[in-house]
């Protein structure tokens, strides 16, 4: 059972990196001050983990909020992630310069693979594999990656991805995958946690919001962090960005979590990973 401490709190990677398991994602956030605004928010609260990608075309906000924030630069965990169309060994790398360059960093503490391109994602991550050993990246990994991708991968290439990052919430658990991740060591991290938005709605968490006068989306993070899943709500609203982070003043009974677990419908809100038109 992994320890949860606080907003500051952190899971340990399989190399001894300590990732932040709580982190804030910008998917959707516009590349200036909605972003910046968004970034220093979560900093000036305690977050100490931003999530990017080269898709989200804001690499160039986050960049500009870690520089004109307080927080030393070696406090912030940052991830990005490389896209479809840059995929192959050659465009990875060239795609991780231009990554690092919007973002002005020397390095990155977390890199991953966004979606698993067909006969492509084993030479990406050779060229993570390269980045990683020549001290650009802290960290390697994945996301979107099934089971029969992840033995293909571990199967073909050097290092076992340190991240898998899936579509987790209330109603698409896949266990399976988890204990896999667990049995080799890959720490789980939840997209779409509160499945955009769409957990205000369900009524099966209203006896959890008033057993432990929390939000549905308070819950349904708190459940994620005690099921040892990294979480990194999207948010732009500053109240929002608050509230996402007040989960350390309550745990979810052994029963509440198996509870919510038992809501699972295997219902994607997002592409289905083996049958995404890369």
């Amino acid at each position: 059972m992994k320890t949860i401490t606080d907003i500051k709190g952190t899971f340990q990677l399989h190399n001894g990196v300590k990732m932040p398991y709580l982190g804030l994602g910008v998917y959707l956030a516009d590349n200036d001050k909605e972003v910046i605004d968004a970034i220093h928010w979560a900093l000036d609260v305690g977050y100490r983990h931003i999530d990017t990608a080269s898709i989200y075309k804001n690499e160039e906000g986050v960049g500009k909020a870690i520089q004109t924030s307080s927080i030393p630069r070696e406090d912030i965990f940052v991830v990005s992630k490389v896209w479809n169309a840059d995929q192959g060994y050659d465009t990875t790398i060239k795609a991780f310069e231009e990554s690092i360059n919007r973002l002005q960093l020397d390095y990155l503490d977390l890199y991953l693979i966004h979606w698993p391109v067909k006969n492509k994602y084993i030479d990406t991550w050779k060229a993570l594999e390269t980045l990683y050993k020549e001290k650009r990246i802290r960290a390697i990994g994945v996301s979107n990656f099934m089971q029969h991708h992840l033995e293909d991968l571990i199967e073909h290439t050097e290092i076992v991805p340190m991240v898998n990052q899936m579509e987790f919430h209330p109603h698409l658990l896949q266990q399976d995958l988890i204990d896999f991740c667990s049995e080799h060591q890959i720490l789980y991290e939840a997209w779409s946690p509160m499945m955009q938005g769409k957990i205000f709605g369900l009524s099966t968490l209203d006896g959890l919001v008033k057993k432990y006068k929390k939000t549905a989306a308070q819950i349904v993070l708190r459940w994620n962090l005690q099921k040892g899943v990294i979480t990194i709500p999207k948010s732009v609203k500053k109240e929002r960005i608050i509230a996402n982070a007040d989960l350390f003043d309550f745990e979810l009974t052994k029963e509440d979590v198996a509870y919510i677990d038992s809501l699972d419908k295997n219902q994607r809100i997002g592409p289905d990973p083996n049958n995404f038109n890369f």
